[in-house]
């Protein structure tokens, strides 16, 4: 069995080192958003900085394209939009399987794994899964920037004998000069918080939940301190998290022991929502006038192993940066696309003052392409844009002024036909939490994905689709002879592989 998973890594290894030239160009791959070469992947893992690299660890299955002999997949990048693959960082071995988890930087070598001077350890803290029998938190650590990682021989750090007990999410809290640990027990569907001087031995300081969303069984804790917007200085603590197959989120306070929530607890906040995004969490060790960054996994557990994707399955969202904002006396989160995919822009284009009842051909498109969109509607009006046009096919993304709130349907947007569950699952709805005259729409279409921001980030919406790639013209529609497209921008988008 060692010598097949050796001989397997080797072919993995071989198709990273050739990815740039012989894949990327397939049917639904899309062009800027991070996709692995080849088979499958789901959670983001260990997001971390360190040295001028950003380090994205995944779930991956080096064996195959459907979920299973999870390990972390490995990709390294400088402006979060350009990625380097790398092999496989931590690998599964006899019956244990790794799960989701963290990444930090051990500055002050609180582990001790630093042997020599001028040594840094990076820590990764895991989940050690044993199928139908044990979840426990693990470790492992680099003392050469992640390129080779050493799992602690006196694993497992973290061990309640459960079956469910996953996803640690780990961070420096500096006030107290420990380490900060959340981590999940998702049938009970609460987040644990433990804290540890060295990162191998944790102490138990406090729980939360079941609080909002408890339809699903919790996964993928984040928590974590983000500005206010508009008031520098200042900032809240989020704690996100995953109630399959959706996300949600709550603001407050953190004391280094308990986290408190300052909204509704009877609301539930999505950081997202559309149907594709899953398992988010943010960026450790990042510069100090950095604001924090997520990505997630744009898929949905309905149907993400039957989606129609070869030889790769799976995607990351975009690089977002996080904020709070109080609108209406709720605490909302606000996301943004990292200012870097700006550098790929080609092709620009812009049209103003457009007034339509019906529809409105735009005379630009394509499946790679960035819009931006400010509208003003009128009273009970339905408008918005159809993007992925063509043979009666479109994906329509709008807003409705009577229930003020931002919608996409994919339902005419392409292929369904692989899963019950997706064609069942295509129309997805935001409410604003302000009504304001405009309304501003960013959108990001890549091939088989469409990001919507809502009013500079105050709602997001992440969709997967799969269109004819004939199907690439953009057409604005209205209800109402009163709504008015104040400006429409586009952009065509290079491929960033």
């Amino acid at each position: 069995m060692r010598r097949f998973i050796l001989f397997t890594y080797l072919l993995i290894l071989s198709a990273v080192t050739n990815a740039q030239l012989s894949f990327y160009k397939e049917p639904y791959r899309p062009q800027f958003h991070f996709t692995p070469p080849i088979n499958w992947m789901n959670d983001p893992n260990g997001l971390v900085y360190l040295d001028g690299e950003y380090h994205l660890f995944y779930q991956y299955n080096p064996m195959g394209i459907r979920w299973g002999h999870m390990s972390w997949g490995h990709a390294i990048s400088k402006d979060l939009i350009h990625w380097e693959h790398l092999p496989v960082a931590i690998a599964e071995e006899k019956d244990t399987m790794i799960f989701s988890g963290s990444c930090v930087v051990d500055s002050f070598n609180t582990s001790g794994f630093a042997k020599e001077k001028g040594q840094v350890p990076m820590v990764a803290v895991y989940t050690g899964h044993i199928e139908g029998k044990n979840q426990s938190q693990h470790i492992a650590y680099s003392l050469d920037k992640g390129r080779t990682w050493t799992k602690y021989e006196h694993n497992p750090v973290l061990d309640l004998g459960k079956k469910d007990f996953r996803d640690p999410k780990v961070f420096w809290y500096a006030p107290q000069n420990k380490w900060v640990m959340a981590v999940m027990w998702p049938v009970e569907k609460q987040v644990q918080f433990y804290q540890s001087k060295n990162l191998k031995q944790w102490e138990l300081m406090s729980r939360f939940g079941p609080a909002g969303d408890t339809t699903g069984i919790w996964e993928c804790p984040d928590l974590l301190q983000v500005p206010i917007e508009g008031e520098p200085g200042k900032t809240k603590w989020v704690f996100m998290h995953s109630p399959a197959p959706y996300m949600q989120y709550f603001v407050g306070e953190f004391d280094g022991t308990r986290f408190t929530n300052e909204n509704p607890s009877q609301k539930i906040y999505r950081p997202d929502y559309g149907p594709d995004y899953y398992a988010a969490i943010t960026y450790n060790n990042l510069p100090a006038n950095q604001p924090p960054l997520t990505i997630g996994w744009a898929n949905n557990w309905n149907y993400a192993q039957d989606i129609p994707t070869l030889p790769w399955r799976s995607m990351t969202s975009l690089p977002k940066t996080l904020s709070v904002k109080k609108i209406n006396g709720e605490w909302i989160l606000i996301q943004k696309p990292v200012k870097q995919l700006e550098s790929l822009r080609t092709a620009h284009q812009s049209w103003t003052s457009i007034k339509t009842k019906g529809a409105y051909k735009i005379p630009a498109g394509g499946q790679s392409i960035e819009l931006t969109l400010t509208l003003t509607p009128a009273a009970n009006s339905t408008s918005g844009i159809r993007i992925a046009k063509g043979n009666n096919h479109y994906f329509e993304i709008g807003y409705d002024a009577a229930t003020n709130s931002v919608y996409v349907d994919r339902s005419r947007a392409g292929e369904t036909g692989f899963s019950a569950a997706f064609a069942r699952m295509n129309r997805y709805e935001a409410t604003l939490g302000s009504r304001t005259k405009q309304i501003s729409l960013h959108i990001f279409f890549d091939r088989s994905i469409v990001e919507v921001f809502a009013n500079n980030g105050e709602a997001v919406l992440t969709t997967q689709l799969f269109p004819s790639p004939n199907n690439t013209g953009m057409e604005l529609f209205s209800n109402s002879a009163g709504v008015v497209f104040n400006k429409v921008e586009f952009w065509k988008i290079k491929p960033a592989w």
